[in-house]
């Protein structure tokens, strides 16, 4: 993965986008009802486009649009290392963003198979794929230190704490890196799970990041997409507070990654090297 600076980036937008607006609504208890302000996520349209051709809307909330940009075209396949992306220009639509990727055209040729042809919702990144194959790609064989238990529940521990965002607004998703002692080194949140995921993989790949030397964390649960993203990364385990699906085990039991989840006072952990259903429970210290 390339390092930040590698690719031009400019911002061509002005406007200062609040992620967790403060709306008004009624509190209704035991004690009566009065009206009360909230703080909710904020969900935009943003347009990716490669090469000035629209490529996929996301809904997304506007923080680290930088990261999400570098994120979303490693994961969808569009360039293979982020030091492939030319330039990245942000800029304002109506009502959203506009992230325009200037990369190879061979790239963005290659890239037409993973084109959505529906707007993708935040809840759901492989929506829209044109294709079977195209929703599900066999993922690259990934490899590195599985975590020890302790570094699982130290991590799981700390991730609350480190949610920003979430602490405002009690919504967005985070995706979080972890080293092998668990300690988090970088968050990034969304009101979408797997764009929260492309904004850590994003910035990861503009700083150089190897994730063979830690794993990552997420706060939602394992779908097969969040599979396929952390493998494209190279990331060897992927941790999530809730369980894994079928098809995510299947799918990181072939590229070699393991998964984890919390299990009620354990951690129900998936070994990639036992193969499909493989796993052992952890008792969190």
């Amino acid at each position: 993965m390339g390092r930040r600076g590698a690719m031009e980036i400019r911002r061509l937008d002005s406007r200062t986008s609040d992620v967790s607006p403060e709306v008004t609504g009624t509190m209704v208890g035991a004690e009566g009802a009065h009206v009360a302000a909230w703080q909710v996520p904020a969900e935009t349209p943003v347009a990716i486009l490669v090469n000035g051709e629209t490529f996929a809307v996301m809904m997304a909330t506007p923080a680290d649009l930088e990261d999400f940009a570098v994120g979303f075209a490693l994961t969808e396949g569009i360039v293979p290392a982020a030091s492939r992306i030319e330039s990245l220009r942000i800029g304002e639509a109506s009502d959203g963003y506009l992230l325009n990727l200037r990369v190879a055209e061979r790239f963005a040729s290659a890239a037409q198979d993973r084109k959505r042809s529906i707007a993708g919702r935040s809840g759901c990144g492989i929506c829209g794929a044109q294709t079977i194959e195209a929703a599900v790609p066999r993922p690259p064989r990934v490899q590195g230190v599985l975590p020890a238990a302790a570094a699982l529940a130290h991590a799981f521990e700390a991730l609350r704490d480190a949610q920003v965002m979430n602490r405002t607004n009690h919504s967005t998703h985070a995706a979080a890196f972890c080293l092998s002692d668990g300690s988090i080194e970088r968050v990034r949140e969304d009101i979408g799970r797997h764009n929260a995921l492309d904004k850590l993989i994003g910035a990861l790949a503009r700083d150089g990041k190897d994730t063979r030397v830690g794993f990552l964390l997420v706060s939602s649960r394992i779908s097969v997409e969040l599979v396929q993203k952390a493998a494209v990364a190279g990331a060897p385990f992927l941790a999530a507070v809730s369980a894994p699906s079928k098809l995510a085990l299947d799918v990181a039991g072939r590229c070699g990654m393991g998964l984890a989840s919390l299990a009620g006072d354990g951690i129900m952990v998936f070994e990639p090297a036992k193969g499909r259903g493989g796993s052992r429970q952890e008792k969190v210290a």
